[in-house]
């Protein structure tokens, strides 16, 4: 199979890429990223030197550059990850969430059409089912309700696709996962910036009374699923991933403190984030019944991981953290009296 991966220089992207070459070797994977602030091609040293792995720069809402790279590769399909997903900054602007999210996934949609790929996976979100009360969990079938610009943009993305779908015939599949978390995450997302702060003894932020419930799954379930979504996945169907692990934000920033030997001190609880969601939960059955998946990592095996990852790749943490990131987070954390954002 001849694989476009977009976005694959990302957290989630360069998990999926890691995961299919070590464990398929029946996949040639073309990985198509723009570079913009959180891709970073050293998320896949690892795999750089595989005669099965290309790297192509380039930017998925120019239609120009896709179907020039869809015409000379002819790819058997495609899984689109490419996707601006910090809600904080679609907060500040929309723009880049309208630009990539949806002009992107059009046309990616239009080359999947004019191209005839066998197989489109759209990688969603649950932040398209908006927030949940303190029961109940997202099905498949659960109404759009988008409360942020970010899960907006997503959830134009899902339908456009399930549009291209019914008129055109695009084999179209989407999974919709809910918060994911594990080594190379971009730090201004809850998990890492909560990590690397505590490595330096520095404050941990947290939104109102931290009181708002995020269901955790460690990347490389994630990247199990979509692989299965790919090669088994129907055609014009959702698909939600989820592990079943619900944690309020201050469960994670207190067992974060705990694996990592650091007092409670450091919490610092700050003015709430404008929409922020009560509560996501994922309903996973439909997955569980027709592809017998189901989560392997626990939260606390998968968040110690995770906690030693940081440690051991200081370097890595140290050029993320370059002027313009320290800028944003002053910006965005300190003058603000705001903090985290989540997946």
């Amino acid at each position: 199979m001849k694989l476009l991966v977009t976005g694959g220089a990302g957290f989630i992207g360069s998990s999926f890429v890691r995961y299919v070459l070590r464990s398929r070797k029946d996949i040639d994977l073309v990985n198509y990223d723009l570079l913009t602030y959180a891709g970073n091609l050293r998320n896949l040293d690892e795999v750089a030197s595989n005669p099965r792995y290309e790297f192509v720069r380039g930017d998925i809402a120019n239609f120009e550059q896709v179907q020039e790279l869809f015409d000379k590769r002819r790819f058997d399909g495609v899984v689109n990850f490419a996707a601006e997903t910090h809600v904080d900054r679609s907060i500040l602007d929309s723009s880049p969430f309208i630009r990539t999210n949806i002009e992107g996934t059009r046309c990616l949609l239009e080359a999947a059409r004019r191209y005839k790929v066998s197989t489109f996976v759209q990688i969603s979100t649950d932040e398209v089912y908006g927030s949940l009360g303190a029961a109940g969990s997202f099905c498949e079938d659960t109404p759009l309700d988008p409360t942020s610009p970010y899960s907006a943009s997503k959830a134009a993305a899902d339908l456009l696709a399930l549009a291209y779908f019914k008129t055109h015939g695009v084999p179209v599949v989407i999974t919709r996962c809910s918060n994911n978390y594990g080594p190379y995450q971009f730090p201004e997302k809850l998990i890492p910036v909560l990590i690397t702060n505590a490595s330096e003894n520095r404050s941990l932020p947290i939104y109102g009374d931290g009181m708002n419930v995020r269901e955790w799954i460690f990347a490389d379930e994630h990247s199990r699923a979509v692989l299965i979504a790919l090669e088994r996945g129907t055609p014009g169907e959702v698909y939600n991933v989820g592990s079943g692990h619900e944690k309020t934000n201050l469960d994670v920033v207190r067992d974060i403190l705990r694996l990592m030997g650091k007092p409670e001190s450091l919490i610092t609880f700050v003015k709430d984030r404008p929409g922020h969601d009560l509560r996501y939960s994922i309903d996973c059955s439909k997955i569980r019944r027709e592809w017998n998946w189901a989560p392997e990592v626990d939260f606390t095996s998968g968040l110690s991981t995770t906690i030693e990852w940081y440690r051991n790749n200081p370097d890595w943490v140290r050029e993320i953290k370059d002027a313009s990131y320290l800028s944003y987070y002053d910006r965005m954390y300190t003058r603000r009296d705001q903090t985290l954002a989540e997946f």
